[in-house]
């Protein structure tokens, strides 16, 4: 199943990239104390959570102007050097350092077309009609769902049913209501989308349907406003999610994202159980179903190409 061309939408600002390094900066400093870092804390005396400007300075061998000036957005002619200083003054971690250069230096593309619509291959289609029994999906920018297969549509629900534009993992988890039953921890994979929404906002600051989404889930979702505000970022690799399915019930299945080597924005993610589990067992109960595992009523489906 493939995700049809995007639908054309008017054009708009992307994200203010000083803004954004000036907020991620202050917030990464906002959750150091003093003494996770080795310095006195005289927490009766602090006026500001976290680190002083002051101290982080120092700890990173550089002026308190020239970091200021950093953290009020203006990353023009800072070294890669001083930025790896500042990361590990502030403790980042490697997504975090990724996200802090692509704010500070960011790449310079060539112009494409705002509505360039991202293409997954055929082999890569293929691939994933094969494997019959792992729920497989592959995901690009803005957590867009581009294609999957038979088990991620009995899993997830069958995205077909979806018009093109909700098609949006974003979208999914904080607007359908379906999704907040379906992952057991949906407060973690809430707080794990925003950091992965980031990461790519990082990236790709300019992106304006990037801005879009941001705006829109903004506005519809009190959740997403407060995770956004706390200016998280994780790249998406690998880890272990608990859902209930509304058929076979609670699942424990373990995740892993490849990113694809010819291009870098879209990753396939699987998903699989331990072997000789329980939640193995449903798996191949809902591989019998197929798409129409999460509406059971209508009966087993065919394969979807």
């Amino acid at each position: 199943m493939d995700l049809p061309p995007d639908t054309p939408q008017e054009p708009g600002a992307g994200l203010d990239r000083r803004a954004e390094l000036s907020e991620f900066l202050r917030t990464r400093r906002a959750r150091l104390k003093p003494g996770d870092v080795g310095l006195p804390d005289f927490a009766r005396h602090r006026r500001v959570p976290g680190l002083r400007r002051e101290e982080l300075a120092q700890l990173a061998g550089v002026s308190v102007a020239y970091y200021t000036r950093l953290e009020q957005g203006n990353g023009r002619n800072v070294s890669a050097e001083v930025l790896d200083s500042i990361a590990r003054a502030l403790r980042l971690t490697d997504a975090e350092h990724a996200h802090l250069v692509h704010l500070a230096k960011p790449k310079q593309h060539k112009k494409k077309p705002v509505a360039r619509t991202q293409q997954v291959r055929p082999a890569l289609r293929h691939l994933l009609d094969a494997m019959d029994g792992v729920p497989a999906y592959v995901v690009g920018r803005r957590s867009d769902i581009l294609a999957w297969n038979r088990m991620a549509a009995a899993l997830f629900g069958d995205w077909a049913r979806l018009p093109a534009q909700e098609r949006n993992w974003a979208r999914l988890v904080f607007l359908n209501p379906e999704y907040r039953d379906l992952y057991l921890d949906w407060e973690k994979k809430a707080a794990d989308m925003v950091a992965y929404l980031r990461m790519d906002a990082g990236c790709r600051p300019d992106d304006p349907r990037l801005s879009a989404l941001v705006g829109e889930l903004s506005v519809k979702s009190e959740e997403f406003r407060r995770l956004w505000a706390a200016h998280d970022v994780k790249e998406k690799s690998y880890g272990v999610k608990r859902m209930r399915h509304p058929l076979v019930g609670e699942l424990t299945l373990s995740f892993e994202t490849f990113r694809l080597a010819d291009d870098g924005e879209q990753a396939l993610v699987t998903y699989h159980a331990e072997p000789g589990s329980a939640s193995a067992e449903a798996l191949r109960l809902l591989a019998s179903w197929g798409a129409d595992a999460r509406h059971p009523g209508t009966g087993a489906s065919t394969p979807s190409t």
